[in-house]
């Protein structure tokens, strides 16, 4: 049994989400009778960017919500997707009259949620676009990136999404830069020990003292291969050439960094992965326009971390350098 601090465990949500929404400090407000939160105050005519996914990942999505960064989040249960009446209940809170951008990590729960949301709001007269974030390059091969998990590729791809949509009034706009950045963006993650759900108590895997789960998912799903733990340069040696050769990333191509902590992972560990990272990405002639580090993306107590890379070119590069502001990503 892993020991949580919480109050009754089928309620950990909906408490998560309030004590989220004091402290933005009246920036954000929950919706009545759903697990949404919303901007308090979105402009007139602008296209509305809607996050989304299961609870679990803080502050992955609910805590994206910001100046330049997502005008709302559905929310789901821990590691479940949103159900389609949360993200209905949102859509219609965002809609300004310009239409709303969906974003979300591609599974199947939240496809299957987001789009029949995305029918009711169009039987409403709401227009949405859907982008759906696929940069786990342990998921699937390349020749079937469609079906790659999204895992903590979602914070650079937000804040691209969430620059374009506070600048542009048009959907299909947001709608192309968006998929853009998304295009870009390459992750993997690696696990030494689970996270668990808070209804039960019981870790979603199992892995010896000695061994590491290479790949894994957001959610403890199987990786690519289990392996005795590896020193940290060899182990990064290891993500790096799955990583660098799937976009494929070249010499002379500029990145941004991510080194993401899935949960307990001590930023000791994720410097030592960032330096390693760093003399990779240098031998290879790629240059670093900016590197963060810290908890994005998270899998509850689970003990590992994720690498992610996004190839920028002068327009995501001018999007990427607008100023964010959020409970769980800030950019100045």
């Amino acid at each position: 049994m892993i020991k949580k601090i919480m109050n009754d465990p089928n309620n950990v949500v909906t408490e998560l989400i309030e004590g989220l929404v004091i402290a933005y400090h009246g920036k954000v407000k929950k919706l009545d009778g759903v697990n949404a939160i919303v901007k308090s105050a979105i402009p007139a005519k602008k296209v509305g960017f809607l996050i989304g996914g299961g609870s679990g990942h803080e502050p992955l999505f609910h805590g994206f919500i910001g100046e330049n960064m997502g005008d709302g989040a559905a929310c789901g249960n821990i590691f479940a997707a949103p159900t389609p009446d949360v993200i209905l209940a949102a859509t219609k809170a965002l809609d300004q009259g310009n239409g709303v951008l969906y974003l979300y990590g591609n599974y199947a729960g939240d496809n299957m949620n987001f789009d029949m949301a995305a029918e009711l709001a169009s039987d409403e007269g709401i227009n949405t676009s859907t982008v759906r974030i696929w940069d786990d390059v342990a998921s699937a091969p390349p020749e079937r990136i469609e079906d790659r998990r999204g895992i903590a590729g979602d914070l650079f791809v937000i804040k691209i999404a969430g620059a374009v949509s506070a600048v542009s009034r048009d959907l299909e706009e947001v709608y192309r830069v968006t998929c853009r950045a998304r295009d870009n963006t390459r992750s993997m993650g690696v696990a030494i020990a689970a996270g668990s759900i808070p209804q039960t108590g019981e870790p979603t895997f199992e892995l010896a003292p000695d061994e590491i789960e290479i790949g894994m998912g957001l959610h403890g799903e199987p990786g690519v291969s289990r392996e005795k733990l590896l020193p940290a340069d060899q182990l990064v040696t290891m993500m790096m050439e799955k990583i660098i050769s799937d976009l494929p990333f070249q010499k002379q191509d500029e990145v941004c960094v991510l080194i993401n902590n899935l949960g307990s992972t001590t930023m000791m560990e994720l410097l030592i992965v960032n330096r390693k990272t760093q003399d990779i990405l240098s031998s290879a002639g790629i240059g670093v326009y900016d590197t963060v580090i810290g908890s994005f993306c998270t899998s509850q107590e689970m003990a590992g971390f994720s690498i992610t890379l996004m190839k920028l070119d002068d327009e995501l590069k001018r999007y990427y350098d607008i100023s964010a502001d959020s409970f769980g990503y800030k950019k100045v």
